[in-house]
């Protein structure tokens, strides 16, 4: 397996760098504060590319392999994490649908305004229903002439505010349980479209997450993701696609945790010596330091086992598991190396522990890669 970066990537990851760190990093404690993310932050992203890392060149983005792009998004991964699940959840779950399964027509259509950021991608599959059981969908779409009548609510859908572009799944067929489920590219400007409820939420400030509600919403039968009756399928193919990705902003924010406190270990002074001196905090940071490296490597090899067309979906699976349960297992370590300052919200180490919490919940909690993990054992032992 070769991890091995192109120049090219390279040199976009060191840009990402710069970015993150001298720019987004200056407005993070305003972003918590105002839960907003300030628009030149937005549009200076824009112009790098970021909101095209996924789609493919002909399109106006950066087509980048998934090794590429989780090289990227380790950048981003290091700075506030409610810009990064803007970009994350936009070249993710948002677009990777249209990519990997879309009509040429619906390319041409959607795509290079998504990849230019004019048009944001978000993902609405979640309902009160259907969290963890992501077949039991109440969101009903009837078939009329030339069009399907949406009718149903989601919630907790990310990007809800500032999207323009839904990847929707709704029931078509209701006798036929998960089979009956059809994906569905849905525009906000759609008459019955209406956002509702904006969720405050424990983390990810900036990154904003509503309800959406849909009242006979008509949408063309030109709309239909991929063939209808695999709306299921096509949700378990773009999450699991996604992955990689989450688990390469996971392995960011550990870095950029371990830095910090590896920092302050070496300047905060106790008992007349750096408290990096004391065998409590070296252990904490070995701590972290090896969880890093083993979430670099299981990332990485998922990404070329991608970009391979390897069957990933044990070892997707696996990655967005360790990735999450690491993550908050430096992020507490960092709280504690920390001590009081690291419970200060005038400190970033606060925000990342708050932030870490839902890696273990979106796009699939920590059980069901549990379940994904050991369905893909009994297939290839049974």
């Amino acid at each position: 397996m070769d991890f091995t970066l192109s120049e090219d990537i390279q040199l976009l990851q060191k840009a990402v760098h710069d970015f993150v760190q001298e720019e987004v990093e200056k407005v993070a404690m305003e972003i918590e504060e105002k839960d907003e993310i300030p628009s030149h932050i937005v549009e200076a992203s824009k112009e790098m590319g970021l909101f095209g890392l996924s789609i493919p060149e002909e399109y106006g983005g950066l087509g980048l392999d998934m090794v590429g792009k989780c090289a990227i998004y380790e950048e981003l991964g290091k700075t506030h994490n409610g810009y990064t699940t803007l970009i994350g959840a936009h070249t993710g779950i948002g677009s990777v649908g249209i990519v990997e399964l879309g009509t040429e027509e619906q390319k041409q259509k959607y795509l290079p305004k998504m990849a230019s950021g004019e048009w944001i991608g978000a993902f609405a599959l979640t309902e009160p229903s259907a969290g963890s059981n992501a077949a039991n969908l109440k969101t009903k779409a009837e078939k009329k002439g030339d069009k399907y009548i949406l009718n149903g609510s989601k919630h907790y859908i990310t990007n809800a505010v500032c999207g323009n572009v839904f990847t929707v799944m709704a029931v078509t067929d209701p006798s036929k349980g998960a089979k009956g489920i059809t994906s569905f590219i849905v525009e906000k400007d759609f008459p019955g479209f209406i956002v509702g409820n904006v969720e405050k939420k424990m983390g990810l400030r900036g990154s904003h997450s509503a309800e959406l509600f849909f009242e006979d919403l008509e949408v063309p039968a030109e709309n239909v993701l991929g063939e209808e009756g695999k709306g299921y399928v096509n949700a378990l193919k773009i999450l699991a696609n996604g992955r990689a990705g989450l688990a390469a902003r996971n392995l960011g924010s550990c870095e950029k945790l371990l830095e910090l406190s590896t920092d302050y270990a070496m300047q905060r002074v106790q008992f007349d010596k750096p408290i990096f001196e004391q065998q409590a905090v070296q252990h904490m940071l070995a701590d972290m330091a090896m969880e890093i490296e083993l979430l670099r490597s299981i990332t990485y090899r998922v990404a070329w086992m991608t970009d391979q067309g390897m069957r990933v979906v044990k070892e997707a699976a696996m990655a967005k598991l360790y990735g999450s349960e690491a993550y908050n297992r430096v992020a507490d370590l960092a709280v504690q190396i920390h001590a009081g300052i690291g419970y200060m919200k005038d400190y970033p180490i606060e925000r990342f522990y708050r932030d870490a919490r839902i890696t273990k919940i979106y796009e699939g909690t920590s059980q069901i890669q549990k379940n994904i993990i050991a369905a893909e054992l009994k297939r290839e032992f049974r």
